[in-house]
């Protein structure tokens, strides 16, 4: 300011100083002093102006969004994708290894349960049911050969005991006879105790051939019951046998849909690898991917919404899959209350997982101002919505749509939300139309 009193002193002087001489009263000169003049108040008033205050940037109103800040219900939820998959899928897996021979059904067709699918062919396996039935039978033979010797030898038994026991009763009734006659001295002592020995001799031999026999029975009956559990035991072998050339013709284990069949003609197959799956088409679910940030949050029991025709439907969270790959992992969700018609395995559905329940809250809509900032302060309009000033706020939960304000701003407030990346460190925006 000093400077431009010290002009205008100068400028008076000389004024007067030439007063004596007539000129023009708008000459040349003094036009171009009074411009030099106004050129040093203006730059003098700019520098005062630029220095006094926020540095400020001029911002065309239509490169900007200006988003009114509200109160409002607000729930947090995530937009996950989410595939329709059959409720329940059985998974076809080769349970005996060998060379594709037939195939009965084509992929995507709907079959019965216990209808074949392909056919397999195991010479392996097949030679082994061939050497285990032939020594079931061999088994089942000498079991039989053990029963008839053992039953022969019990008649032989018995008919020895038969004799045995006629023995013994004419052996008593010539000994009783003899003592009789003993008594009253018809015969000799030596005829007498011949008798009684022969007597005794027959009571010990009835008693060890009784013995005999009951020993030879158990025995018997042991052998025949040990080989009867071996043939029983090599029956369930046989079974078993017999089941695993039986699986090598694949058949449906359940009604439903075959779907990513996997075998050719020719083609051979290990045992345990994949054939194909089975749908059962009698209900719907949907799986989804969600990002590994959120695996602390998912619980079984959250709500899911998605719009398809117009319509929203409900799911729910039915099965977490907690095995995290690339980053992601899986849920399953089942419909709540009506599915949705014409719905196909494979169809692709964006959901809405919620993370939280209703409640009301100062919502901001979300912008690129975010990425600047990092949602620490936001530029808030004036009343006239002339210029837009720094104001810090503090922002909580987020959704796709809105983040929820804790602190700085109320309902009413406008505020820029679109991106912060041109405007450097200036802390004031001139809104110009």
């Amino acid at each position: 300011m000093k400077s431009l009193y010290l002009l205008y002193a100068i400028i008076k002087i000389k004024n007067k100083v030439d007063r004596v001489i007539e000129k023009k009263k708008w000459s040349t000169g003094r036009i171009l002093g009074l411009a030099g003049i106004a050129a040093v108040v203006v730059l003098v008033i700019s520098a005062f102006y630029l220095t006094s205050g926020n540095s400020k940037l001029n911002v065309e109103v239509e490169k900007i969004t200006v988003s009114d800040v509200k109160k409002g219900a607000f729930q947090e939820f995530i937009p996950v994708n989410g595939i329709v998959m059959p409720l329940t899928t059985i998974y076809l897996d080769a349970a005996e290894g060998g060379r594709v021979e037939e195939i009965y059904a084509e992929d995507g067709s709907f079959l019965k349960k216990g209808q074949p699918i392909l056919r397999l062919s195991n010479s392996d396996l097949e030679l082994n049911l061939a050497n285990q039935e032939t020594a079931v039978f061999d088994v089942l033979t000498q079991m039989q050969n053990t029963r008839n010797n053992s039953e022969q030898n019990t008649i032989r038994q018995l008919n020895q005991l038969a004799e045995v026991e006629n023995a013994l009763a004419e052996a008593e009734r010539l000994y009783k006879l003899n003592r009789d006659l003993y008594k009253e001295k018809a015969i000799g002592s030596q005829e007498f105790k011949s008798s009684e020995n022969n007597y005794r001799y027959q009571q010990r031999r009835l008693k060890l051939t009784r013995e005999t026999l009951q020993n030879d029975s158990a025995s018997g009956r042991l052998q025949v019951s040990q080989m009867q559990e071996s043939y029983s035991r090599m029956q369930n072998a046989l079974s078993l046998m017999r089941r695993k050339v039986g699986d090598l013709i694949v058949r449906a284990p359940v009604d439903g849909q075959i779907t990513s069949l996997d075998a050719e003609i020719g083609q051979s197959k290990n045992k345990g690898e994949r054939l194909g799956q089975v749908d059962v088409v009698t209900g719907y679910k949907v799986r989804a991917d969600i990002d590994e940030h959120y695996i602390t949050r998912i619980f079984n029991g959250l709500a899911g919404l998605f719009t398809l025709g117009g319509k929203e439907y409900r799911l729910r969270v039915r099965k977490i899959y907690t095995q995290v790959n690339n980053g992601r992992f899986q849920v399953d969700l089942e419909f709540l209350g009506a599915v949705p018609e014409g719905i196909r395995r494979g169809q692709s559905l964006q959901v809405r997982l919620s993370l939280s329940d209703e409640t009301q809250a100062v919502l901001v809509p979300k912008g690129g101002f975010y990425q600047q900032t990092g949602g620490n302060w936001i530029f808030k309009l004036n009343k006239d919505g002339s210029r837009a000033y720094k104001a810090e706020i503090q922002l909580g939960r987020q959704n796709p749509d809105y983040y929820e304000v804790l602190k700085g701003l109320e309902p009413g407030d406008r505020v820029v939300t679109s991106s912060y990346e041109n405007y450097g460190t200036n802390e004031e925006l001139v809104l110009r139309k």
